[in-house]
């Protein structure tokens, strides 16, 4: 009975180990990753002639990117659960903690958008709502991404449609929240090849260019400038340009940190219209709008950018362990005349992996210390029936 009993013990020690580790790798690491973040300061400038500083609108925005979701053509069923498990316990895990006002997803939500059929996009969509829940008080935009519905030569208005009318966005809009002027692009749209839905979306863009410069100058001069009285009125804030693909650049060669690109991979040549946008269609986005910050993705990896020694470009890594052994996000604190942002990173893949692999080798050496443990008693309790069998 005592063997029996110690038998039982440890197989009880087993479980609860075996519980603990699952429970810490797939849910509660989230926690210490994430509660380390917190939202960036801005410095708030004397304002008034006493000098002091006095309270301004603050928005709260975080930033992810390619997410992309496996779809039923390329997926396997437990890559799928895995990836997509990560990724619901890192944003609902983000959103209990830091509370954002507003999310937004640069594009590449899925991985399979430009092939789906009606009913894989449906299913798809589902899974997409169900990781992405999130409460009223918090918005979410999503940007499209030439995996949503394809690369310019694939993009149709069929696949373009059906994706604005699930997530309610348009190729070229103007978003303002709390005096801040957020610019959605299409940027699969900006091909410059006179394609119609690249020539609808290049109109749009310069519509909004122009009634955005209205705006900005009736601040600055006060009348209202010629050309200008049915313009659509904007804070007078410059905008910030969100997009997937980045602005032209030559390579990732001057991108540092530890999510940018590998050494193999930081030299390796963009191509125009497939890894960056052209370099046309990057002098038309920042001649038109001369923004004050432009977040993209795209790449899976991190890179700082200064266009023209002016224009700040940051380009938001995957949110995919799939893509990347530390995913991240962006945090962005922001007012209509200033904003502030700092990374958030998650929890490491193989750090994951690593503990479940010393957790498998403690049991292991527990089990053969155990076994180990128990011949011998055996043999003790062999060699004393023998003895007792001789006398």
């Amino acid at each position: 009975m005592p063997g029996l009993s110690g038998k039982w013990s440890t197989v009880i020690f087993m479980v609860w180990t075996v519980s603990c580790v699952f429970l810490f790798c797939e849910y509660l690491i989230y926690y210490p990753a994430i509660f380390q973040c917190s939202w960036p300061e801005m410095d708030r400038a004397p304002s008034g002639e006493s000098g002091q500083r006095e309270p301004v609108p603050i928005l709260r925005a975080l930033f992810l990117s390619d997410t992309h979701l496996l779809g039923a053509i390329r997926g396997h069923w437990f890559d799928k659960l895995r990836r997509e498990w990560q990724m619901e316990r890192a944003f609902q895990t983000a959103l209990w903690l830091l509370r954002p006002e507003v999310v937004f997803i640069l594009g590449d939500v899925f991985d399979e958008g430009k092939w789906s059929s009606t009913k894989d996009w449906e299913d798809d969509v589902g899974r997409f709502r169900k990781m992405f829940r999130h409460p009223r008080d918090t918005e979410l935009i999503v940007l499209v991404g030439n995996h949503d519905v394809g690369f310019h030569y694939e993009m149709n208005w069929y696949k373009l449609q059906r994706f604005e009318k699930v997530f309610n966005v348009t190729s070229a809009k103007m978003l303002t929240r709390k005096s801040v002027n957020f610019l959605l692009v299409n940027s699969v749209a900006m091909h410059g090849d006179g394609c119609p839905i690249c020539q609808a979306v290049e109109s749009e863009l310069l519509r909004l260019s122009q009634d955005l410069n209205c705006s900005l100058q009736g601040m600055q001069a006060g009348p209202m400038t010629e050309g200008c009285s049915e313009a659509q009125s904007f804070p007078s804030s410059r905008p910030i340009i969100l997009q997937h693909y980045p602005l032209y650049r030559v390579s990732d060669a001057g991108c540092t940190g530890q999510d940018a690109a590998g050494p193999e991979e930081r030299h390796l040549l963009f191509k125009e219209q497939y890894d960056v946008l052209s370099q046309e269609a990057s002098r038309k986005l920042l001649w038109w709008f001369q923004p004050r910050l432009i977040l993209s993705g795209h790449t899976h990896s991190a890179c700082e950018v200064l266009h023209g020694n002016k224009y700040p470009e940051i380009s938001v890594p995957s949110f995919s362990w799939r893509n990347r052994n530390n995913p991240s996000f962006i945090l962005g604190t922001f007012s209509s005349g200033d904003y502030a942002l700092s990374k958030c990173f998650l929890p490491e893949e193989s750090t994951v992996i690593a503990v479940y692999c010393s957790a498998g080798a403690a049991l292991t050496l527990l089990v053969l210390m155990h076994l180990h443990t128990l011949r011998c008693t055996l043999q003790c309790v062999s060699c004393l029936v023998s003895k007792h069998k001789s006398v």
